[in-house]
């Protein structure tokens, strides 16, 4: 099962993909942390990488895409994998695609968490307040003002790469609004769909 989740900061991709983790026994590749990974394990590309963030840069497409092919060759990944945050842009669902087909690849679907992002900053806001209320620090991504500026670059840079998978009829939308357990059972229903497919 090779999936992509896509949405917005706040929409609960990493409590989904927590619970696909444990239900299909594959890895969740966080960029940032593969990134970290192949930085500190000095192979080729995390050489690379880390000439580059040194420098002050941003990682390029190339870069990311070519630790999440290392990544994806390793033996707990040969069933599948969740790729969260991961494409941002339209080049890098390109490059991906190019990736996966070189490798004999492909992905199985996309899901997006489509929620109200006017109800996510209240729910960020309100977060935030009780936290404070009860004399615990603010999370830095529950301060509002982070949030919504990650929210824009959200709606700037990634919610494209939608319509683009949209395209290939990977994409499925699941109700990010719903309860949690509920969010699992869409997400649980599209997936089970899949597997008959096959």
């Amino acid at each position: 099962m090779r999936l992509i989740l896509v949405g917005p900061p706040g929409a609960g991709k990493g409590t989904q993909a927590t619970r696909l983790v444990e239900k299909y026994s594959i890895p969740q590749l966080s960029t940032g942390d593969m990134l970290r990974a192949a930085v500190a394990a000095q192979t080729p590309i995390g050489i690379k990488a880390k000439e580059v963030m040194d420098a002050g840069g941003l990682v390029s497409d190339e870069i990311v895409v070519g630790i999440i092919r290392d990544r994806i060759a390793e033996d707990d990944a040969k069933n599948g994998f969740i790729l969260d945050g991961f494409p941002r842009t339209l080049a890098q669902a390109e490059a991906l695609d190019q990736m996966l087909q070189d490798s004999g690849l492909k992905l199985n679907a996309v899901l997006e968490l489509r929620v109200d992002q006017t109800k996510l900053v209240d729910r960020i806001i309100k977060r935030a307040e009780d936290a404070k209320a009860s004399g615990e620090p603010v999370r830095k991504d529950d301060d509002p003002e982070v949030f919504k500026q990650r929210l824009e670059a959200y709606n700037r840079d990634t919610a494209i790469v939608v319509p683009y998978y949209e395209k290939t009829g990977l994409l499925s939308v699941v109700d990010g609004m719903q309860s949690i357990d509920e969010v699992t059972a869409s997400v649980e229903s599209i997936l089970h769909g899949l597997d008959e497919k096959v």
